[in-house]
């Protein structure tokens, strides 16, 4: 029995039931591997701060030619082509001439990957495009807002046979990184539990007058639920298997009340600033409880209104143990000395990641502790070597599902809400991350 509509903006969802979508009729693309090429041919949709950082990264790979740049604001344009010009790069071409520049992009037959890094509303639009022109791409996070646009991301790649992969970069981390393979090795024991979050003090960047400060504040306007996911929950559920022989279940939520933007804006906003004309609705701090199909629990949690340390948890507890960061630490059954958590100081040379091992000092002082290098350094090698990537379309959905789930359950007084299943049930024929 499917439940009764629920509206959520200017979007109609179903609530108590898992959405009952027709099926695509098209070929999963589990598994599927990139087509093997000398050169990783690349375009960039938006460079802005996260665009223009991620395009560094880009020209410091090898076989990486940086083809095209698209952005609304000229200059940005300009700065970018500079660097790949600065780089060694051919001078790349520019689109600057309005909204739907990114088409005229992605319909360039010069293309293999199209990186894009705009506002979250026009993930959907700018990703879909790319695929049915016949390019792979990439979305950063949260990869789309609503269940309609994970939905419509699937079909398409499974469609056209392209890849959508969402550039979750903290699944690429040192630690996190470290800590699949201590699992994989069985340190931990049975996974039970994992715990994830975004705690970032935001509020001086979201009320600015540039860059994401012209944007961010709207969905905080219009939506009560986690906007943002997936920094936290990405590495817990590689460490779970999501889509690989699991599957999130159903979800339940809750909001705090809304005190943080307030506060802040009466602090610091003159008062006569169009910023007094908005109503801010999202709680300060959600809190989402989820379930797996084979049983684990995750928390999950989302703060960017209030002065707190920054803070993803990335806990995850087994029958054996339990490691949780921010602080790292550990604690494994057995070991000597108090019930008290040690450091991992001395697991990280056996147990370290053999991107890291390989790449650490490339990646050294580039963007978030290296973690954005080792990125998409791991994307050209799937793609010049032909493997399937690590994170596709169905981790793209699923990691981002949260956003518009919390906010059903967050309006239906925390009622239980359940997880598509993006992959058709295909979920339970691969096991485990592939990094």
């Amino acid at each position: 029995m499917i439940g009764a509509g629920l509206s959520i903006g200017d979007k109609s969802v179903l609530a108590s039931e898992q959405p009952s979508w027709p099926a695509a009729g098209n070929e999963s693309v589990v598994g599927m591997k990139f087509e093997a090429r000398e050169n990783v041919r690349i375009g960039i949709i938006g460079v802005g701060g996260r665009g223009t950082g991620m395009l560094a990264n880009f020209l410091a790979i090898e076989h990486v030619q940086v083809n095209a740049i698209c952005d609304l604001e000229r200059g940005k344009t300009l700065h970018a082509q500079e660097l790949v010009e600065k780089a060694g790069g051919k001078k790349p071409e520019l689109y600057s001439n309005g909204d739907h520049e990114f088409e005229k992009l992605c319909q360039r037959d010069d293309l293999d990957f199209i990186y894009i890094a705009t506002p979250w509303d026009w993930h959907a639009a700018m990703a879909l495009a790319a695929m049915k022109a016949g390019k792979h791409c990439g979305v950063e996070v949260p990869a789309v807002n609503t269940l309609e646009e994970c939905q419509a991301l699937v079909n398409t790649s499974e469609k056209t046979r392209r890849h959508c992969m969402i550039m979750e970069n903290c699944c690429y981390g040192f630690n996190e990184l470290l800590v699949l393979n201590m699992i994989r090795a069985g340190l931990l024991g049975d996974l039970l539990h994992g715990e994830a979050a975004y705690i970032h003090d935001l509020r001086s960047e979201i009320f600015g007058d540039k860059g994401e400060g012209l944007w961010r504040r709207a969905p905080h306007t219009q939506r009560n639920g986690n906007l943002y996911p997936t920094h936290g929950l990405g590495p817990v559920a590689n460490y779970m298997g999501i889509n690989r022989g699991d599957r999130f279940d159903y979800i339940v939520s809750m909001s705090s009340p809304q005190k943080g933007f307030e506060a802040y804006r009466a602090a610091n906003v003159p008062k006569g600033n169009a910023k007094w004309n908005e109503k801010y609705v999202c709680g300060d701090m959600n809190t989402s409880l989820i379930k797996t199909v084979n049983g684990l629990t995750i928390m999950l949690q989302h703060d960017v209104s209030n002065p707190r340390p920054y803070d993803r948890i990335n806990l995850i507890s087994g029958a054996k143990g339990v490691f949780r960061d921010y602080p790292e630490r550990i604690y494994l059954d057995g070991q000597v000395g108090e019930e008290a958590f040690t450091g991992i100081e001395s697991y990280k040379e056996k147990y370290a990641h053999k991107l890291w091992k390989e790449q650490g000092a490339a990646a050294e002082g580039r963007g978030h502790g290296g973690m954005d290098f080792i990125l998409l350094y791991r994307l050209v090698q799937c793609m010049r070597e032909g493997l399937a990537p690590d994170i596709d379309v169905y981790d793209a959905a699923s990691w981002s599902a949260p956003a518009a789930l919390s906010e059903i359950s967050v309006a239906q007084g925390s009622a239980p809400v359940k997880f598509p299943d993006f992959t058709r049930g295909h979920w339970q024929e691969r096991k485990g991350a592939s990094q």
